[in-house]
C-alpha cells in the first residue's frame, strides 16, 4: 500500500453545500462536519430516510454481485454498512475482503468499533485515506464502492480517476448518492422534509443543525444522474448504467474498467 495522502488545491473553487469556497477549505470543512456527528451518523441515517437508506445499500450489494476471493474497496466507507453486507460474499476463507478507505478517523473509529460489537472480525481492514489519493496500488481491488460519499470530494473527477486506477481490468465500480433529480410528484414534499425537518433532527440527536443543512445542500449541488454518468465516462471507466431509487431520490451508477 501507498502511504495515505492529502492534496491541497490552491488555485480551483469547490462547492461547500450552497457556498462557494476555495478548493483546500472544502476537505478540512467536510471533516469538521463528520467529525460532529460520527457517533449518530448511522442512527441519523434511520431517522432521515425512515430505514430505505438499508435497502438501497441491500440494493447495492445485490447490483454490485460480489463473489467469494475477490477485493472490494469501500470508500467513504466511514461505520462500515457496506462492508459488513459484503464481506460474507466474499468469503475471507478463500482470500475475499474489503478495504474501508475513509478520510475521517472518527468515523473509522466508528466502524471498527461497531465490527467488532457484531462479531465481524476477519475480512474487513480499516484505512485512513483520501477519495483523491488512494492508498492503494495500481490494479489491485476487484470492486470499488462508494456510498454517499462523492458529493463530499473536493474534485469528483479526480476521485473518479482513482477509482479507475485501483481497479483491475474487468474491476466493477458502483457509486449510491442522493440526487437532485426527485421525481416531481415528491420534489415539494422533498424540499420541505429537507430544508425544514431534516436540520431539526439534527439539532435533536446529533447536536449539530449546521452539520445537515450542509448535507442538504450538498445533495442539490450534485450533478443528476446523466451528469454523473459523463464524469464517470469521462475518468475512463465504461457501460456506464444507473438506476435511480426511491422516486429517484438516490440513485446507483455502475461502470466497469475495461
Amino acid at each position: 500500500m501507498r502511504r495515505p495522502q492529502t492534496r491541497e488545491h490552491p488555485d480551483t473553487e469547490a462547492d461547500f453545500g450552497f457556498r462557494r469556497i476555495p478548493g483546500a477549505a472544502k476537505a478540512p470543512l467536510v471533516r469538521a462536519v463528520f467529525d460532529s456527528v460520527a457517533p449518530r451518523y448511522d442512527l441519523m441515517n434511520d431517522l432521515m430516510s425512515a430505514g430505505i437508506h438499508r435497502w438501497w445499500k441491500d440494493e447495492m450489494i445485490v447490483w454490485l454481485a460480489p463473489h467469494p476471493g475477490q477485493i472490494l474497496v469501500d470508500v467513504a466507507g466511514g461505520t462500515g454498512d457496506v462492508a459488513r453486507r459484503a464481506v460474507k460474499r466474499l468469503d475471507p476463507a478463500r482470500g475475499g475482503r474489503v478495504v474501508v478507505c475513509d478520510v475521517n478517523e472518527r468515523m473509522i473509529e466508528e466502524g471498527r468499533a461497531r465490527a467488532i460489537d457484531d462479531g465481524v472480525l476477519a475480512g474487513i481492514e480499516w484505512v485512513c485515506g483520501d477519495a483523491e489519493a488512494l492508498p492503494l496500488a495500481a490494479g489491485s481491488v476487484d470492486l470499488y464502492t462508494i456510498a454517499f460519499g462523492l458529493r463530499n470530494v473536493t474534485r469528483i473527477a479526480a476521485a473518479l480517476a482513482e477509482a479507475r486506477r485501483v481497479l483491475k481490468p474487468g474491476g466493477r465500480f458502483l457509486c449510491l448518492e442522493f440526487t437532485p433529480a426527485v421525481t416531481p410528484p415528491l420534489a415539494r414534499a422533498y424540499d420541505f422534509y429537507s430544508f425544514h425537518v431534516l436540520p431539526l433532527i439534527g439539532q435533536a440527536v446529533a447536536g449539530d443543525r449546521d452539520a445537515y443543512m450542509y448535507l442538504v445542500e450538498s445533495i442539490r449541488r450534485f450533478p443528476e444522474p446523466t451528469a454523473l454518468c459523463e464524469l464517470i465516462e469521462a475518468a475512463g471507466l465504461e457501460r456506464t448504467r444507473f438506476r435511480n431509487l426511491t422516486g429517484g431520490v438516490a440513485a446507483l451508477h455502475s461502470a466497469w474498467r475495461l
